[in-house]
This record gives structure tokens, C-alpha cells and sequence, in this order.
């Protein structure tokens, strides 16, 4: 049996993924911050942060951020806040770099919670979250470095001035 082939079986294409035994969303055991509950619900902290991230994005706008001696306060979206088109692409492109395509828009309006316009509500933004971080939860720490949050879930990097961008063009 050649050693380097034997070898090379037990490295893991793919390093970001958990580590044997460990579950989507659970990762952080040793530093106590998890995304995920030992339901698969969505943990407060990680709710907490993907309401700043929809709250930047969403219909009606907050006017601002506050910042306090401890940094940036974490927004709550407004009641009954949504994701216009708009809104939706300034997140998707924010976040991944490019809007969605008109299909994968059609498909959230489909599976996710929505206003009777079609616009994406916090429950289906929570939804999309739920559903990538039960199955790629590198992809979703990603997420969450790229809107300001570290792997503690705090908020290092407010972006205010992506913020004011994007409000300036919603």
C-alpha cells in the first residue's frame, strides 16, 4: 500500500468543514458561542446579529447607528420590516458580491416567509440562515466576518459607511 495515498485519504479536501463528531452550526464549542441550538433553532446572539445585518438593508430604514464607549449598538429591525428588491440586492451584493438571479429570486419568494408583494420578511431572511448554516456553516461565518462580526459574534467593523451607502441608493 503506497503511504502517501493512504495518507492523503485522511486529509480533508475541504479544511473548513467540522470536525468529526461535531454538528452543522456547532462548531464553537470550546469558546461557547454556537449558531445554532440544540434544537437547530437560530441561538440569540446569532438572531441578534442577522437582525443588524437585515436592519441595514430593510424597508422602513433606521435613521442611524448609535456607537456607545463598548462600540456599535446592534439595529432591531423595525415591525413588519422587508427586504424591497432593492434591498435584496444591496444585501446579496454586499454579501456575496453580485445580486441574485431573477430564478434564485423567484425561489425565495416561493419557500421563504414573504409580504403578499414578494418582498423577503426577517422570518425568511432567519429561514435562509437556518437553512445554509444547518449546511455550510463556514459559508455563513463568512457571512458574518464580511458584515463586521467576528467569530464571537460581536461586532468588530460597524461598515457604517457601506450602511450609508446603501441607504443613499435603496
Amino acid at each position: 500500500m503506497n503511504y502517501n495515498t493512504n495518507y492523503e485519504r485522511f486529509i480533508s479536501p475541504r479544511p473548513e468543514t467540522p470536525e468529526p463528531g461535531s454538528r452543522q452550526g456547532h462548531r464553537n464549542a470550546a469558546s461557547g458561542i454556537q449558531l445554532l441550538d440544540e434544537e437547530g433553532q437560530l441561538s440569540d446572539q446569532f438572531e441578534a446579529c442577522l437582525g443588524h445585518i437585515f436592519s441595514k438593508y430593510c424597508t422602513p430604514r433606521l435613521a442611524h447607528v448609535e456607537n456607545t464607549e463598548k462600540g456599535p449598538i446592534l439595529m432591531t429591525p423595525p415591525p413588519g420590516a422587508y427586504f424591497t428588491e432593492a434591498g435584496l440586492d444591496a444585501w446579496a451584493r454586499d454579501t456575496n458580491g453580485a445580486p441574485f438571479s431573477e430564478e434564485t429570486k423567484e425561489e425565495l419568494r416561493q419557500f421563504l416567509d414573504v409580504t403578499d408583494d414578494g418582498n423577503l420578511t426577517f422570518s425568511g431572511f432567519i429561514q435562509i440562515y437556518r437553512l445554509q448554516t444547518e449546511n455550510e456553516e463556514e459559508e455563513t461565518w463568512r457571512d458574518l466576518s464580511t458584515h463586521g462580526f467576528d467569530r464571537t459574534l460581536t461586532l468588530v467593523a460597524s461598515r457604517r459607511e457601506d450602511f450609508e451607502d446603501s441607504n443613499s441608493t435603496l
